[in-house]
């Protein structure tokens, strides 16, 4: 897989730059799926620094191992904001957590959709938007042909890579169509490229 995803990405002579400097692909995604949706909304409109820095403060409310739900609904709202959390954050996380101690949320579900019908379902439920479904297709799926278009720091790696100043999403789109179906593995290296080497 990793093999044909360099012979369609290498393609990209801008891209290429990036695949060289970084070396192969890892991205690490999460066996556990309400860890990786529970990652992906602690995550949400932060930075990567900040965002694993709340990441560790909850896991480390609960001990060695990574909360249940059942854990969490035995904590108020006001506990789990403590950590660094906005209050909407604290409210979404209990509440999926409720949803999933209620039996109305089940995870084996998503298993066998398409990323649009993935993106679909989770997106009815309150505080997870279309970054976040992403975000959950490419780290707690393992979905290689995801572009989280609204990702920020991805487009701005794009403007930076391609020489783009103020691109339409059109233009973004014409651009990641020719990774197609390793978009994901696309978006990591844009991702490495912004973290670690800035384009130079």
């Amino acid at each position: 897989m990793y093999e044909d995803a360099l012979i369609i990405l290498n393609k990209d002579k801008k891209l290429k730059k990036i695949i060289s400097s970084v070396g192969e692909c890892k991205i690490r995604t999460i066996s556990n799926p309400f860890e990786a949706l529970i990652e992906a909304i602690i995550t949400q409109q932060i930075s990567d620094s900040a965002g694993k820095s709340i990441s560790l403060r909850f896991k480390n409310l609960f001990g060695t191992k990574y909360p249940t739900a059942n854990d969490i609904v035995k904590l108020s709202k006001n506990e789990i904001k403590s950590i660094g959390l906005s209050r909407m954050k604290a409210e979404y996380i209990f509440d999926i957590s409720k949803m999933i101690v209620d039996k109305k949320l089940n995870f084996k579900i998503f298993n066998d959709m398409s990323d649009d019908e993935v993106i679909f379902e989770l997106t009815k439920i309150r505080g997870i938007g279309k970054w976040t479904a992403e975000m959950y297709l490419i780290f707690g799926l393992g979905r290689l042909d995801v572009f989280p278009l609204g990702d920020l720091g991805l487009i701005n790696g794009m403007k930076k890579l391609y020489g783009l100043e103020n691109p339409t999403n059109k233009e973004i789109l014409e651009i990641t169509n020719k990774w197609i179906p390793y978009r994901t593995i696309g978006t990591w290296y844009i991702w490495k490229g912004v973290k670690n080497f800035q384009f130079v």
